[in-house]
């Protein structure tokens, strides 16, 4: 006798059959990141500054091979394991190798022809900030309460914070990673999705992940949920007039939120930091509806495209090209 599955059982079969997690391949992750942000500098309205992240995540890529292998806590790890939480949310397990990958990165970034003025300041004030300062500001920003005076800082934290996560999170195996709730949180650090992103090749192809911000852990989530509230209703695509359809920003009318879509189907070398980074104009655009942007990019702080592209600009329906 047959019986029409339901969506819950739909997913949890489909999900044999696929990846439900992609941890990051933590040697080629920031090497490839800055490969693509150069690329998608080129006529972009902020290249200065998009080329500027791409030096910032070079210095991400040298300060991983200082480091050592990590020690994981197998005690921490049972236990979100038993009850189904985050493994290792980022704001409680702070590792203090970070401390060391910031370091390493203001040295690598000190020696650098070319960044802009205004930063240097900021530079020489996190090499002589004290230590519990330092750690003060880490978790204000793992925990979303930025302050004013951080938000200079922040890229440079965050990056050195990303690395130490992307590391460990590499170090897991994906039977480790348990299903959490709620699902629009990083199951392995608990951070917010920078974006997701269509992945092709492989047994992932054409499936849906979120890209944590933070760790850079995937995590599978289907087409027809919001990536913030989950609801299946109201979600709408949109995107710049013009401007392809590789990033497009997914709207819900029941949250009011959008976190864009980065699409490999399109672009194969399209990368989710790189190109939520990259995509400004969209989120400008955007700031003219009454959608507000689910999370942040880690590594985006004062990077506003003063110029416009010419012409008019309109958001538009991919789907209605």
């Amino acid at each position: 006798m047959q019986r029409i599955l339901q969506r819950g059982e739909i997913e949890a079969i489909d999900q044999i059959n696929f990846p439900r997690i992609r941890l990051p391949e933590a040697g080629s992750l920031f090497a490839e990141r800055a490969a693509r942000l150069r690329q998608l500098a080129e006529g972009n309205p902020i290249a200065d500054y998009i080329l500027f992240v791409a030096r910032l995540v070079d210095a991400q890529h040298q300060a991983l091979a200082t480091l050592p292998a990590p020690v994981l806590p197998e005690a921490a790890i049972a236990l979100a394991q038993q009850h189904s939480m985050p493994l290792l949310p980022a704001a409680d397990h702070l590792d203090p190798a970070w401390l060391q990958v910031l370091d390493t990165m203001l040295t690598r970034l000190e020696g650098e022809h070319g960044l802009p003025a205004p930063l240097q300041p900021l530079l020489g004030a996190l090499r002589e900030m004290p230590q519990a300062e330092r750690e003060a500001v880490a978790k204000r920003l793992l925990q979303k309460e930025v302050a004013a005076r951080d938000v200079g800082m922040a890229p440079f934290v965050m990056a050195a914070l990303q690395v130490v996560f992307t590391q460990r999170a590499a170090q897991l195996r994906t039977g480790d990673v348990p299903y959490t709730e709620p699902a629009s949180i990083c199951p392995v650090c608990a951070s917010e999705p920078v974006a997701s992103v269509l992945r092709i090749g492989g047994k992932a192809n054409g499936h849906r992940y979120l890209h944590c911000g933070t760790c850079c852990t995937e995590w599978h989530m289907v087409r027809v949920k919001c990536s913030h509230c989950e609801s299946t209703k109201g979600i709408q695509y949109q995107g710049v007039e013009g401007a392809g359809d590789v990033v497009t920003a997914e709207t819900c009318s029941e949250c009011g939120s959008y976190r864009k879509v980065v699409n490999q189907e399109k672009d194969p070398m399209a990368e989710p930091l790189a190109d939520d980074l990259a995509s400004l104009m969209l989120d400008l655009l955007m700031s003219e509806t009454p959608f507000k942007r689910a999370s942040t990019n880690p590594l985006l702080y004062v990077a506003f495209a003063e110029e416009q592209a010419e012409g008019d600009q309109a958001l538009v329906d991919p789907a209605a090209e």
